[in-house]
């Protein structure tokens, strides 16, 4: 059996946890990848997989032993790229990952022009509202709207966005304009609510405030809850109440005079966004070429620079 291949069927079956999903993944038989597992087992002379009947599991030396093999076919793929041009001209498949609307608005019309540049580069596309993770889920790029913790990834920051709280005027005029945390348990609002939660409270700031250690609550009548901030963008359009939204998701209809940003000075800290991927400087040239190109784009945007000219 050829060694790296052998650890290439193991990772699989790792990943996949079973023999009948790397053997699809890998266009072999489940008795093919069963009989490479059993050789690579007896050549570094360890168990490296718990079998059940209905699954596999990484044995502690399997964990090692899993963590070097990915780590070796990633530099063995990095020198072939290398070798055969892939840091050198912008060529293959990107997948980028990003927010759902962040996505359509911000990275897409990026995306358009970057692969009209680059003929030789293909992409996909993922857009949902939940933190993808790059190795394991195959990305190069994501957008993140958040404060990232340290990892092994690259991030660049590109600007940042504000938590705002926004309604239609028709009902500000019927209502009256909140000018304090403590008004809002007399307004109607739209809630978010992941999947079976209830709808949480709204946390507001002090004017100036430095810390989390300031932040209010306010608990505004929701009658309507959802697990998108589209869902509350159109119900405040409808004049139903109070909606929460990133500044970008809003950016055009409070322009256009559809709704009204209020209580902006109780708003938390503004909130980076960053593009990040693997590989730092090592990255295949489609990543760096992408991330240089989107990175001047971004930075140009008004509402994500700080420039953006918000109505009184």
């Amino acid at each position: 059996m050829d060694r790296l291949e052998g650890m290439r069927i193991f990772v699989t079956v790792a990943d996949t946890r079973g023999f009948a999903p790397a053997a699809r993944q890998l266009g072999l038989s489940a008795p093919a990848v069963s009989r490479a597992i059993v050789a690579l087992e007896e050549h570094v002379g360890a168990r490296l997989l718990r079998r059940t009947t209905r699954s596999v599991a990484l044995t502690e030396a399997g964990e090692r032993f899993h963590a070097d093999c990915k780590r070796i076919l990633a530099d063995i793929t990095e020198a072939e790229a290398s070798a055969g041009g892939a840091h050198a001209e912008p060529k293959g498949q990107l997948a980028i990952t990003a927010p759902r609307m962040f996505g359509r608005i911000h990275v897409t019309p990026v995306l358009l022009d970057f692969l009209a540049a680059h003929p030789k580069v293909s992409a996909r596309t993922f857009f949902v509202d939940h933190i993808v993770h790059l190795l394991d889920e195959g990305f190069d790029v994501a957008v993140r709207i958040a404060h990232l913790p340290d990892s092994g990834l690259t991030a660049v920051r590109v600007g940042h966005v504000r938590r705002v709280i926004v309604a239609s005027p028709d009902y500000l005029a019927a209502r009256g304009v909140p000018r304090a945390p403590g008004d809002l348990v007399r307004h109607d609002a739209i809630g978010f609510a992941a999947s079976g939660d209830a709808a949480a409270p709204w946390t507001l700031y002090p004017p100036g405030a430095k810390n989390k250690a300031e932040r209010t609550t306010a608990q505004p009548r929701m009658q309507l809850a959802g697990n998108s901030s589209e869902i509350g963008i159109a119900a405040a359009l409808a004049g139903r109440g109070l909606a929460r939204a990133l500044s970008y998701q809003v950016a055009a209809d409070v322009q256009a005079g559809r709704l009204r940003i209020v209580l902006a000075d109780h708003e938390p800290p503004p909130i980076p966004v960053q593009l990040v991927y693997v590989d730092g400087r090592k990255a295949a040239a489609k990543v760096r070429t992408f991330v240089e190109f989107a990175v001047e784009r971004l930075r140009a945007e008004p509402v994500l620079s700080g420039s953006f000219a918000w109505p009184e």
